[in-house]
Formats: C-alpha cells, structure tokens, sequence
C-alpha cells in the first residue's frame, strides 16, 4: 500500500491512496482525513485503505485523479516522535578516522541516536531555507519506518511487528554548527534544523524480497544537481537494523504511533557506489590528501533523493529541493 499527504491548505494536510505506480490517488476521508489518524487506529483501518489501494490498481475507482508529488506535503507534515539513529558504523568511523579520532568499541554494539525535531518537516518538493551558507549546509539520504504504538521495553523481535511504514529522508545538517553544540555536551539543536521525507510512505509488503532482516535491500539514489552523487545499497554495511533501531528508542519509554525512526546516512565500505551526504566524500578526501575540496551546499542547489524497485519503478517519488537563502518564514 502506498499512502501520501495531499497539501489542502490545512497543518497535517489530507491523506490520500496512491496507485503503485504513483500515476493516480484517491482522497480517503472517509475512512480518515490524515495519515496520523490512520496511525492511531491502524489496525482497524489499514485493512480499509488497502482495500482502496487494490481497487485503485485495479482501475475501479471512479474518484480517482492524477497524482502529482509537487502537491505533497511529507507523508506526516509533523510527529509526535522523530529520532534518528546511525545505523551505518562505518559512516561514524570514517568522520571519526579523518579527524584523527579512535572509535569507541561501544559504537559496534550499542546504536547511536539523537532525537530531532518534528513539529515542521518541510515538503519533499520544498526548499531548504537557510540564513547563511557558513553554515555548511549538507544533506543526508536515509531510511525511515513509522511505527504504530511501540511498548516500552520492546524486543527486537518484537518491534518487527510496529513498522507500518516507510520512506525516504533528508536530514539536512548544519555541519559546521555540530562541533561547537556538541562541545556542550548536550547534543544538536540548531545543527538539525528540519528534515524532509518522500513524498510517498509505503507498507513494507510493497518492497517484496527486498525488505528482509528489518533492512531495505536496493541502492539508494542522491542526485547533487542533475549528477548522480551516490547510490549505496541500504540493505549493506547496516550495522543496527530496524528492528534494532526501534528496541533502542523503546528502552526506557514506549512509542506513540506515528513514531518515526531514521537510519542514519546510507553508507557502503565500497566506496565505487558513492555516498548519501557531502561530509562523508569531504571525509574521503581529507584521508586522501588531508584536505576536503568538496564544498558544502551554496544557494541554488538542488538535491534529489529517491529509490527504484528492480523493474526501475519508483517506490516513494522523490525528494527534490533547492537551497534557497531566507528566513523561516518562507518556508511555510
């Protein structure tokens, strides 16, 4: 099933039904006016939309109307919870080993994870809108599941059951605003302004065999003006899955439904398939040559993220914003 948030005017938008082929939708009000009250009462209502989704695929929807990702807001224009992990160790020991830093061994068995936040996600088709390219303005292509009501204490075994959905982000940071609030030690607030998700969330059963072992088994496309920059497989090198992602934000605390959970940057030890976010190829050249000469984003690039099945179809539409200069109020 594929589900997607129409943008009516209105703060969480409008839930629709969106073909598997992302060619039509159906407006579902009726069975609930947004994707967090689907999340609430999930499973009495998962079974209703899916039935509209193989009607829409089947052609039989008179009320059908083509789709179009531009008029999308995220899947969840706002969340009770989103925390991001980074499930990519690799990813964490390569920044660690360009600035000459040992990687604590705890970082192999124990996930890291930073809660961001979710009262402002910004629309896939959006700008980013940023004071100043001081900044170091990056992106950051990751995974996410949303989860239904997670209890507290919950085994990797049994948050299987919690992922309802998934999609794709843009984590944008701030990279040279990190080091100065972690100094702190309290971790990143301004470093982390708001994330961007896919246009579409899609049930796991969508991606067939290639969801298996709490992991998305297929590349994950980042275009960086037009060029392709990376397409490393999100299924490899994933050190904490999903699974293992979400027992860890369940520790001490259950999780309400419409959690979202992130990955973390996609990232491969084969470096041939490039990479999901500036820092990591800055990273690579500063080991090379001990300087990074990849800039970090300037106003007016644009960044695209998105995600194919084997067919070449495309799952989740895709991400596709410019870096624009403003202030907070044009994001709106």
């Amino acid at each position: 099933m594929k589900l997607a948030t129409l943008n009516n005017g209105k703060r969480d938008g409008a839930l629709v039904v969106v073909s598997r082929d992302l060619a039509r939708a159906v407006r579902v009000a009726d069975i609930a006016p947004t994707l967090q009250g689907a999340l609430d009462e999930w499973a009495e209502l998962a079974p209703r939309l899916a039935h509209v989704y193989g009607e829409l695929n089947d052609g039989a929807r008179a009320d059908a109307f083509p789709f179009d990702e531009a008029d999308c807001l995220s899947p969840l224009p706002r969340a009770y919870q989103w925390a991001d992990g980074s499930a990519y160790v690799n990813h964490v020991e390569l920044v660690r080993k360009a600035r000459g830093a040992e990687m604590p061994d705890s970082f192999w068995h124990d996930p890291l994870m930073y809660q961001g936040g979710s009262d402002s996600f910004l629309a896939p088709r959006g700008p980013i809108v940023m004071g100043s390219e001081e900044w170091g303005i990056d992106f950051e292509s990751e995974i996410a599941v949303i989860t239904d009501d997670v209890p507290m204490g919950v085994s990797k075994e049994g948050a299987a059951t919690h992922v309802k959905l998934l999609m794709l982000v843009n984590d944008v940071s701030l990279r040279n605003l990190i080091p100065g609030e972690l100094a702190k030690g309290f971790g990143f607030f301004q470093s982390k302004p708001s994330s961007s998700f896919s246009p579409v969330a899609i049930t796991p059963d969508e991606l067939g065999q290639d969801w298996r072992e709490g992991k998305v088994h297929l590349p994950l496309l980042t275009h960086l003006n037009g060029a392709l920059f990376g397409a490393p497989d999100a299924g490899l090198d994933m050190t904490f899955n999903f699974f293992e992602l979400i027992a860890h934000a369940a520790k001490t605390r259950p999780l309400g439904a419409g959690c979202i959970i992130g990955s973390g940057t996609v990232s491969n030890y084969d470096r041939s398939a490039g990479s999901s976010c500036l820092a990591e190829l800055r990273m690579l050249e500063i080991i090379e040559s001990g300087q990074a000469t990849t800039p970090y984003l300037r106003f007016g690039d644009t960044v695209s993220i998105a995600m194919q099945d084997r067919n070449g179809m495309s799952l989740f539409g895709s991400i596709l914003q410019r870096v624009t200069q403003g202030d907070a109020s044009q994001t709106s």
